[in-house]
């Protein structure tokens, strides 16, 4: 199918272009113009002033739509993905929690079906397993029960049975975690440091093994603390101090407010700074008691002031938010501009997962993930490769 866009404000890298025009042809970027171009039997879009933005990308989300990845069925799957479509995701990395062997090695399998089946929803791009090898005073809403330190014994099958792992977020200061980060890199995989008490100088040693992300930043990250009198720094004064080390924050406004918000965003900037939702299944929906993780042995939890929680509210259980309710935080309560909370949604999340080269911004060539938006930032429709999933029908 081709489509030619007219009549938007089309983001791209650099500068937002009023009044050009974006064609589409076979799934892909064909043309990008600053003024109208020639397009033969293409089907126009008119999005009447919209915004033209490359698709989101959600790096971390366990689920959505009243389905948690770990629910262990692909109609799960499925049913997250075009929830997340729906909200401006072209893109998404569907999320464990620690579990079972039996039910890590379930997920994989699903997940191959899912992947091929996948054809009104936000791309899987890969899976991300989160845990379970964490310090388990940093588990948050992670269930102690299987929090536990990497072994070859588990890993290895693990990586072995699935070619589909993109990341594993573990905490770095673990007995094992140097062979563990090798054998991810190895093989590809992005070892990423979360839930964790690990000092500076362990995550300066951990980025040397390939540790080169930060899971949910001030969510499970260690902070200044003291030991025999003498204080340490953590995670999060390392991840300030290291300029290669990129991060990710839940920007829902509740996990973090504004002033943490606008502290990372000046710090780390849009390039090394990924929005997330970690988002867990009541994210698209209206619900007051839910739970997190599996139906069978999940935890049950709440969702008040617009986020999930632990039952005796001592703890957050994952974010209910979608990606377009991350861009219209951050432009409500930090200063930065629109260019650069899209580029913190599309092009940064896209190369700290690796797949900058066809995805994560608007250029010929790259895939056709477009979605378009209003100026308060309600989806109007959304394009994955090619193909239109979403139409709100005022486009």
């Amino acid at each position: 199918m081709k489509y030619k866009i007219i009549n938007g404000k089309i983001i791209t890298p650099g500068r937002i272009i009023s009044g050009g025009c974006l064609c589409l042809e076979n799934g892909k970027i064909r043309d990008l113009s600053e003024t109208d171009v020639d397009f033969p039997n293409a089907e126009i879009i008119d999005v009447q002033g919209c915004y033209v933005s490359p698709g989101f990308i959600e790096m971390h989300t366990h689920g959505g739509g009243g389905c948690d990845f770990m629910d262990g069925t692909v109609e799960a799957y499925l049913h997250i993905a075009n929830t997340h479509a729906q909200h401006g995701t072209t893109s998404l990395y569907p999320t464990t929690l620690a579990s079972t062997p039996e039910e890590l090695f379930r997920t994989f399998e699903i997940y191959r079906q899912a992947k091929v089946q996948n054809s009104r929803g936000a791309s899987m791009m890969g899976l991300h397993l989160e845990g379970p090898y964490f310090a388990m005073n940093q588990r948050g809403a992670q269930d102690p029960r299987y929090i536990r330190n990497p072994h070859p014994d588990e890993y290895l099958p693990a990586l072995d049975a699935s070619d589909d792992i993109a990341r594993w977020s573990e905490a770095p200061e673990l007995e094992g975690s140097r062979e563990f980060a090798r054998a991810l890199v190895s093989r590809g995989i992005l070892p990423a440091i979360a839930h964790s008490d690990a000092t500076c100088e362990e995550v300066q040693r951990a980025f040397d093994w390939g540790f080169t992300h930060v899971t949910h930043l001030y969510s499970g990250t260690s902070t200044v603390c003291r030991h025999n009198g003498f204080r340490h720094a953590g995670i999060i004064e390392a991840a300030y101090l290291m300029d290669r080390l990129s991060v990710e924050m839940i920007a829902d406004g509740a996990h973090l407010p504004s002033s943490l918000l606008q502290l990372i965003y000046k710090i780390k900037g849009a390039g090394m700074t990924a929005l997330t939702t970690d988002s867990m299944r009541a994210a698209g929906t209206d619900v007051t008691k839910t739970v997190l993780g599996s139906l069978t042995n999940g935890m049950e939890v709440i969702v008040e002031d617009g986020v999930a929680k632990l039952p005796d509210r001592t703890a957050f259980a994952g974010s209910v938010a979608t990606a377009d309710r991350l861009v219209r935080t951050m432009l409500a309560l930090t200063s930065a501009p629109l260019l650069e909370v899209i580029q913190m949604m599309t092009s940064t999340p896209a190369r700290i997962m690796g797949i900058d080269r066809t995805k994560g911004s608007l250029a010929a060539g790259k895939d056709a993930d477009i979605v378009i938006f209003d100026d308060d930032i309600r989806i109007k429709m959304t394009i994955i490769n090619g193909k239109i999933v979403y139409n709100s029908a005022q486009v």
